[in-house]
């Protein structure tokens, strides 16, 4: 998913699940800090690394692919962006190393969802915004996985978007360039990707980069044919699936918020989809590579109150300025608690299931309030 959901759409469900406007600003700004709390940002004002979300194209094409090192960008990919649906899945006549990266495919509904939701309750805004970010990302980037594998993440020419014209349904094949400079063509289906490597463990191989960044258009819908389900048609609806998660995302916040006592999986609010269903669905299918925009429009509409655009540097000062004993309790110093809490969560319950490629985080922040 892109800056339009994480950031708007987050505000928007953040409200609507009974949050104020402040408060929803908070939750937001923490659901976009996730896609740019990279080292290189903690490094500047200060702050540990370990507590990095994400990593920068720079940092992958530096990172280190022996196996530190690809514990380390699993750690990150698996914990933040690609949470896996189930980690004991199983499947026949495969050997223990392609069932550990298997496992770790991503995809909604999963007992992990559930645990990092759970693990937001009673902490802070700055969690609850992180928990938002991975909840909506197992929507978006379901059927990949968030450690190198060509085996698992590799697309191929047979790789189709499906489009509505003159009333009628047709495949168009989508081509993949590498050409990081140029922007998507959404005309003639021709999308930015990652170059193409032979090596299982490249960082080219790693979560949807071989799709580019297709699959976080809420518009798409597409079919291609994965080697992990056997070279079978496996069939993505964005709209639908960006819906469950905006409605799964206004479920998770009424219970973070403490207006239902449970959350639960494959539960999606019934009121927010009645009343504003069609809007949401009129966003989500129209043919754009930024949605910021509309989703601007319907949270303003809803709150009354102007939503300002993200600024990264919003937080840094308060937060290189406190000194160390007061650091925890700035914006980005919550916000690195509930990041280093859903890391070692998400990590050591991939540990705990016999799969080695996150290692073991030993840290432990967590800070109830």
């Amino acid at each position: 998913m892109q800056e339009d959901f994480h950031y708007y759409a987050t505000y928007c469900a953040a409200f609507l699940a009974g949050f104020s406007h402040e408060e929803s600003l908070d939750i937001c700004y923490s659901a976009q800090l996730v896609d740019l709390c990279s080292a290189t940002f903690l490094t500047k004002i200060g702050a540990p690394q370990i507590a990095a979300t994400t990593q920068l194209q720079l940092e992958m094409m530096e990172a280190r692919t022996d196996l530190l090192g690809l514990q380390n960008i699993t750690r990150i990919w698996a914990s933040f962006h690609f949470l896996p649906k189930d980690l004991y899945a199983q499947k026949e006549k495969r050997n223990r190393r392609y069932m550990n990266k298997y496992r770790l495919i991503c995809g909604p509904n999963g007992d992990l969802v559930v645990d990092t939701v759970k693990n937001a309750k009673d902490t802070s805004l700055q969690h609850i915004g992180i928990a938002m970010h991975v909840l909506a990302d197992t929507w978006a980037h379901m059927y990949f996985a968030g450690t190198p594998s060509q085996v698992i993440n590799n697309t191929d020419r047979d790789f189709f978007e499906i489009l509505t014209e003159n009333g009628s349904t047709i495949e168009k094949r989508i081509t993949f360039r590498h050409s990081p400079s140029t922007p998507d063509d959404l005309e003639k289906c021709l999308y930015t990707n990652t170059l193409h490597q032979g090596n299982e463990n490249s960082v080219m191989n790693l979560g949807h980069g071989r799709a580019g960044h297709f699959p976080d258009y809420s518009f798409a819908r597409y079919r291609y044919y994965p080697s992990w389900n056997e070279y079978r048609d496996v069939y993505k609806d964005n709209p639908k699936d960006y819906m469950n998660a905006f409605l799964q995302m206004v479920t998770a916040m009424k219970y973070l918020g403490g207006k239902i006592d449970n959350f639960e999986k494959e539960v999606y609010d019934p009121e927010v989809h009645e009343k504003y269903g069609d809007r949401t669905m009129e966003i989500l299918e129209k043919r754009q590579l930024n949605a910021c925009e509309d989703w601007k429009k319907f949270g303003e509409e809803l709150s009354g109150e102007e939503i300002p655009a993200f600024d990264l540097a919003k937080y840094q000062g308060e937060y290189i300025k406190a000194n160390k004993d007061a650091k925890n309790n700035t914006f980005i110093g919550r916000f690195i608690n509930g990041a280093l809490s859903q890391k070692t969560m998400v990590s050591n319950k991939i540990y705990q299931s016999k799969n080695m490629l996150a290692g073991f985080s030993r840290f432990e922040t967590r800070n109830k309030l």
